[in-house]
């Protein structure tokens, strides 16, 4: 028979309020900064913020206890002897009280005079076709900022109002820097509006335009986005009336399967078809590398 124990509302209180970043680094995970937050590096669709969990998949979230009975399948009861210990007394640090802040207004990074860098980085550094990265750079939907020389991809409203700002460092060695701007409607990610009735998922700008770079055959009548992540919210936002079918063309790894997989789940039950697109490689800039290198190796040979 299992055992029953009773926790003293202290003991409830002081588990619940477990500082989850602090817990989840002692177990090995890794963080993606999001803005105030913190994203898990093993699932994009999960953020945390000091107690409190959200997985913008699922539309779902709550605090450490309920974080750890949900992702690491455990009883109530083992939950809280993960987070307390067998002694039931504190193992982590308690999150400090998060102090209610008003959002920000949404404001895009100041653009750069020029696109220098931007432009070298992303046709020599990534690849990509100088049409298509001229395309959305003439709709200001891809420029560089003023201050630290990123690439900002801009997502606007169905007015044409910017409402997402992502930016991508042009640095080509080093740790690669991405980050969606304070305040972003996660709504209206970077996205292409097309008129056949496609709709074409990714998780970041450069795979988008790494995949219409390499089948550039009348692309603009096909729907793109790209969640900045894998959060499923700016896929429901581009389904229209006359979406027929939406290919899931997320990274080829263990979060973007599961990723595609709840996607497809959410759009099943709207009726729409889907479709999985897996890169040969870890994701599509990889394979549009790849294949240029193949161009070129019999031009090395000769």
């Amino acid at each position: 028979m299992a055992q029953y124990i009773e926790f003293t509302p202290e003991q409830k209180e002081r588990a619940a309020t477990v500082d989850l970043e602090e817990f989840l680094l002692r177990q090995g995970e890794k963080f993606i900064k999001s803005g105030r937050e913190k994203r898990l590096a093993s699932d994009h669709s999960v953020t945390v913020r000091g107690c409190e969990w959200f997985d913008h998949a699922s539309n779902e979230g709550g605090r450490a206890v309920s974080f750890i009975q949900k992702y690491y399948g455990k009883s109530y009861v083992e939950a809280m002897s993960m987070l307390l210990g067998e002694s039931m007394e504190p193992v982590y640090p308690q999150a400090k009280k998060q102090e209610q802040i008003d959002q920000k207004p949404f404001a895009p990074p100041v653009p750069n005079t020029n696109m220098h860098r931007v432009f070298a980085y992303l046709l020599k550094t990534r690849g990509l076709d100088a049409d298509i990265v001229s395309y959305f750079a003439r709709r200001k939907l891809l420029y560089e900022d003023a201050v630290h020389h990123n690439a900002v991809f801009i997502g606007p409203d169905e007015g044409g109002c910017p409402r997402h700002a992502h930016l991508r460092s042009t640095n080509s060695f080093g740790k690669a820097f991405r980050l969606n701007v304070e305040s972003s409607d996660p709504r209206y990610s970077f996205h292409h509006t097309g008129t056949d009735g496609s709709l074409y998922v990714f998780e970041a700008p450069i795979d988008m335009l790494s995949y219409i770079s390499m089948n550039p055959q009348q692309w603009q009548e096909h729907s793109y986005v790209a969640c900045c992540g894998t959060s499923p919210i700016p896929v429901m936002q581009m389904l229209k009336s006359d979406t027929q079918i939406v290919y899931l063309c997320l990274d080829n790894d263990d979060a973007g399967h599961k990723a595609s997989e709840r996607m497809a789940e959410q759009l099943r039950e709207r009726g729409v078809m889907t479709e999985r697109l897996v890169p040969e490689l870890k994701d599509w800039n990889d394979d549009l590398l790849h294949g240029q290198k193949e161009d070129l190796a019999p031009c090395l040979s000769l």
